[in-house]
């Protein structure tokens, strides 16, 4: 079956495309921005509400029946990710330049998928209940760990500051709204149980629209003039190394602690992602004021790439002929990846 089949994504990343295109022929200026940044920042709101409704505070409280799994994958999220994203530092500017390396650290400071960790691992016959509990747990992590790893990081790496003003931001635009969402949980899931479809256009518009947005203004702050098709291949490259780094890690990580393959397939797939759909609207809020096109960049191109190499990696998995009893899984709330 192909890939597009099974995960509905590839539409999507090329909707982003065709936004980050549109926008950079016909960017938004003068009153035409100020309505575009102010539509932006309502609509990062409600997407945190639909994540704070999404989340079943019992999902976290799961985590704990299997809390060496889960330490793994956040390891490797939280860790091991920004470790990476430091040593490339390296890299500058033989063959990164500040620009785009300062995107790559905040794409290693993000938190892993939901939807497409749960897909790979479940087409991959690994443990589902343990990478629902794994990647719902670092999206909800995510929330307070990625603004404080990207204050305590990024602050004294390269150009980007987080001010007190975008902690305030961080606060109203991303944490209470996560809050309103866990509070307002018992009286709207059923609704967004019956109703999932059409939250999912809630999801993508919201992020389609900061797309638009951060190309919009990368264009009319000419943010892209000095980038060469050299830059935009050392970035591939560099991706892909990032990937394989992580991904040879979490396998090699999974055997010498012991872990079931079942186990071990959730390792790789939730620890080796990083999230599109909470990445882009968090770099909107943190770097607010700045040119964020070249930041949200990397994080584009490395979600694409994980795509499709997670997607032959999950079917040479499911492709083993011996028979792996999967524990069954709760019915989570869907979640955008």
């Amino acid at each position: 079956m192909k890939f597009s089949t099974r995960f509905d994504i590839d539409g999507f990343v090329l909707s982003i495309i065709v936004v980050a295109v549109a926008a950079s022929l016909f960017p938004a200026s003068g009153t035409g921005a100020t309505v575009l940044d102010r539509a932006t920042t309502i609509a990062i709101a409600l997407l945190f509400v639909l994540y704070g409704a999404r989340l079943h505070p019992r999902e976290a409280l799961e985590g704990l029946k299997h809390w060496r799994l889960h330490s793994v994958v956040f390891a490797a999220t939280f860790v091991l990710f920004p470790l990476i994203g430091l040593a490339l530092r390296i890299l500058v500017p033989s063959v990164l330049t500040e620009e785009l390396y300062t995107g790559v650290l905040y794409m290693c400071l993000v938190p892993s998928t939901v939807q497409s960790s749960i897909a790979f691992t479940s087409i991959a016959r690994g443990n589902v209940a343990g990478a629902i509990v794994s990647a719902s747990a670092s999206n909800l992590l995510g929330v307070f760990v990625t603004p404080a790893l990207v204050i305590l990081l990024m602050n004294t790496t390269g150009d980007v500051h987080v001010d007190a003003a975008s902690i305030v931001d961080i606060v109203v635009q991303l944490l209470i709204p996560f809050a309103v969402g866990q509070l307002i949980r018992p009286r709207v899931a059923g609704i967004m149980q019956k109703y999932a479809e059409p939250t999912k256009y809630v999801d993508r518009g919201s992020i389609l629209l900061v797309v638009y947005a951060a190309f919009s203004a990368g264009m009319v702050e000419h943010a892209w003039d000095g980038l060469a098709a050299r830059d935009i291949a050392a970035l591939v490259l560099v991706c892909c190394l990032v990937l394989a780094l992580v991904m040879g890690t979490t396998v090699f990580a999974g055997r010498a602690l012991g872990f079931s393959l079942p186990d071990r397939i959730v390792i790789v797939f939730c620890g080796s992602k990083k999230s599109l759909a909470t990445g882009l609207p968090m770099a909107a809020v943190l770097f607010a004021g700045q040119p964020i096109g070249l930041i949200v960049l990397p994080l584009m191109v490395f979600h694409q790439i994980q795509l499709m190499v997670c997607a032959a990696l999950a079917q040479r998995y499911a492709r083993r002929p011996e028979s792996v009893a999967v524990p069954s899984s709760p019915d989570p709330a869907s979640s955008a990846g």
